[in-house]
């Protein structure tokens, strides 16, 4: 059950992703006055962990969805199977985001 509400969280974290590239996007094409508003926005510690947000809303939406996948092909029906799936999207999406903010960290980007 948990798996499956985290699945929708993470559909509508990537809604809210989308707006803020759209947003991103919009700013950039306004110059940069309102480009640097937005990086400073982006930049700050709460944007850090909206952005944060959205990617782990990417890592789990695909590792739910790999699962789903699965599932469409009739495995993993079990018990056991599906709790285990559900556990290692929930496990993939934590440590997938660490290690993609830690290269981003690394190279500087963030």
């Amino acid at each position: 059950m948990a798996a499956s509400i985290l699945h929708r969280a993470s559909g509508i974290g990537l809604a809210v992703g989308a707006v803020l590239v759209v947003a991103w996007l919009a700013c950039l094409m306004a110059g940069p006055e309102a480009y640097a508003t937005f990086t400073g926005l982006s930049g700050s510690w709460i944007g850090l962990i909206v952005w944060i947000g959205v990617s782990w809303s990417a890592f789990y939406h695909l590792a739910s969805g790999i699962r789903h996948l699965i599932w469409d092909a009739g495995v993993g029906f079990s018990l056991g199977t599906a709790d285990a799936m559900s556990w290692a999207s929930i496990g993939f999406s934590i440590g997938g985001t660490a290690v993609f903010w830690f290269l981003l960290m690394r190279a500087g980007v963030a």
